[in-house]
């Protein structure tokens, strides 16, 4: 059987810790000394031994007391975090915003984003976790996140989702490749080029691997990697040409890697994705307004890419 101790016994013995005194504790409880003197006899009566030594009208923890202090201040730490949480929760701009995303937008739009919103919300927190797919729509149908960021136009049970922008894949190759020259790469410009490929489950990967089949065009395909980010970097150090999504080749270009559009379109499609069972965080849609600004530069970029196909 549990003992009959109670939280107001924890309170007084805290008390008198924390002011070294029977006085010092009363003051901090707004209550009298022989209130304090009582119920702290109770308790040492409860567990069945003295929790201070009592020397000359003066108050001297035991090894057990400062053994139990250490335990009631790491308890009231955890309170003292659930009334700050209590608290900034009737406060939105000190809320923790937690956004599921896919890593290549982690890399490649979200710093933007994120350093836009912070800037308007500078008293408010982020989260930022990456994930592939399928794991991230599963992560947001167990409403674990207040929004996501996918690339699947399918519908994912518990949210709705909002497409933010549709953006076709790009050619990136390295510094000095002759293909350079051209503004726009069609699938035969790949012929016999050594090819840096995504993984064989890729969905993008497949795509490609279509187009090129129907073109009749056959590539050296000697590399493969499951991120666009790595696809780039493996351009960089002139292993090979590859397509891959616009805002990571935007993000990795510089003067070992450049950009040019393809003449197929494969669509790069941003959504949303909320969830409907969860409590609507008051700063979602200012994080998403966000997004939208740091996409339109890739926005405008598209646009005349699509002026010079059409040339």
């Amino acid at each position: 059987m549990s003992l009959p101790v109670t939280h107001r016994h924890i309170e007084v013995f805290r008390a008198v810790m924390t002011a070294g005194s029977v006085t010092g504790a009363a003051q901090l409880l707004f209550t009298s000394q022989p209130t304090i003197s009582r119920e702290l006899a109770r308790m040492e009566s409860l567990l069945g031994y003295a929790l201070f030594e009592r020397t000359a009208g003066r108050l001297r923890p035991t090894a057990r007391a400062l053994a139990l202090f250490d335990e009631v201040q790491r308890a009231y730490q955890g309170l003292d975090q659930v009334v700050a949480r209590a608290q900034s929760l009737g406060r939105a701009e000190d809320e923790r915003l937690r956004v599921l995303t896919l890593p290549a937008l982690a890399h490649a739009l979200l710093p933007d984003a994120s350093a836009d919103w912070l800037t308007r919300h500078p008293q408010a927190e982020l989260t930022l976790t990456p994930q592939e797919s399928p794991l991230l729509e599963e992560w947001m149908a167990a409403q674990r996140f207040d929004i996501g960021l996918s690339e699947v136009s399918a519908t994912v049970p518990g949210t709705r989702s909002e497409t933010l922008a549709e953006l076709d894949e790009v050619c990136v190759l390295p510094a000095g490749h002759r293909l350079l020259e051209r503004q726009v790469l069609t699938p035969q410009d790949f012929e016999g080029e050594r090819f840096v490929s995504l993984s064989a489950e890729d969905p993008y990967r497949r795509q490609f691997d279509a187009i090129f089949a129907s073109a009749g065009v056959r590539r050296r395909l000697q590399m493969e990697t499951h991120s666009a980010i790595a696809v780039c970097a493996l351009v960089q150090k002139n292993l090979g040409i590859a397509l891959v999504n616009p805002l990571t080749a935007r993000a990795c270009s510089g003067p070992d890697l450049h950009l040019r559009p393809f003449s197929v379109s494969v669509p790069f499609r941003i959504q949303a994705l909320w969830p409907l069972h969860r409590a609507a965080h008051a700063l979602t849609q200012d994080f998403i307004d966000a997004v939208r600004r740091a996409l339109a530069p890739a926005m405008a970029s598209q646009l005349h890419a699509g002026k010079a196909k059409r040339r």
